[in-house]
């Protein structure tokens, strides 16, 4: 059964940083390419980021380009999230998700509350 935890979250004052970790296990890991995604309450669930499966290509989201960095590490199974410049709006759950389309397969985390508050 594929795993994908996400570690990193918690409070953070408005103007800090975070750096969220999406970690997966039984996985062919370097077949998938990988997003965060995020769901504040009431709100419908919003890509943030994606990176192609091999790191060479990546896509954010309007309300997030330039304060946040997708990245991956293929050897360690690990997706990271890299957030600077947090604001109130970044409140949220976040997940991680892993996508092969070419397999018809897609796999979800548990989700990270980050919490953007003074």
């Amino acid at each position: 059964q594929v795993h994908l935890v996400e570690s990193g979250g918690g409070l953070v004052q408005p103007g800090g940083s975070l750096r969220l970790s999406c970690a997966a296990s039984r996985i062919t890991f370097s077949a998938y390419s990988m997003g965060w995604y995020r769901q504040a309450p009431g709100k419908q669930r919003e890509l943030v980021a994606a990176i192609t499966s091999a790191g060479m290509s990546t896509n954010y989201g309007d309300s997030v380009k330039g304060r946040f960095t997708i990245s991956r590490d293929n050897a360690k199974n690990t997706v990271y999230l890299q957030m600077n410049s947090l604001k109130p709006e970044d409140t949220a759950v976040y997940y991680c998700k892993a996508e092969w389309k070419v397999a018809g397969l897609s796999f979800w985390g548990q989700g990270t509350q980050v919490t953007v508050s003074s």
